[in-house]
């Protein structure tokens, strides 16, 4: 059996453009590198100490905010989650970021037409690979 799944419909929003999650990070520089160099995202924005950007090549946009007494604390497991969606075999993608030490919390999982692989960021924030079957 085949599904289908359709894109996002288009939103009529007059004024945006885009959007960006934010995740709340202990060190900035480490979370950087974590997604540029070990998740492969483009260095789009930082500024030292205050504020880092990465972007998925789909335009998916990641902010990095360090932790501040007026912000919530980093790494609070299921108070935001982010999926990035993989280009080809999603356990080829799993074996590359093992390579760099990411560690996986379970093997992939099936959920129907899509393959979930979960895992963390430094700061425990969690992270999920997902592909189509």
């Amino acid at each position: 059996m085949t599904t289908t799944i359709s894109p996002p419909a288009t939103v009529n929003a007059p004024g945006i453009t885009g959007g960006v999650a934010t995740v709340y990070v202990s060190d900035l520089d480490q979370s950087m590198k974590f997604y540029t160099e070990v998740l492969g995202l483009q260095s789009v924005f930082l500024s030292a100490g205050k504020w880092g950007q990465a972007r998925a090549p789909d335009g998916t946009s990641i902010g990095l905010h360090p932790m501040s007494p007026k912000a919530p604390k980093p790494g609070i497991s299921g108070s935001i989650s982010i999926g990035f969606m993989v280009g080809g075999p999603i356990d080829q993608a799993v074996s590359r970021l093992k390579a760099q030490g990411v560690k996986f919390r379970g093997p992939v999982v099936s959920d129907g037409p899509i393959k979930l692989a979960f895992f963390g960021d430094p700061d425990g924030n969690d992270l999920y690979l997902a592909s189509y079957s």
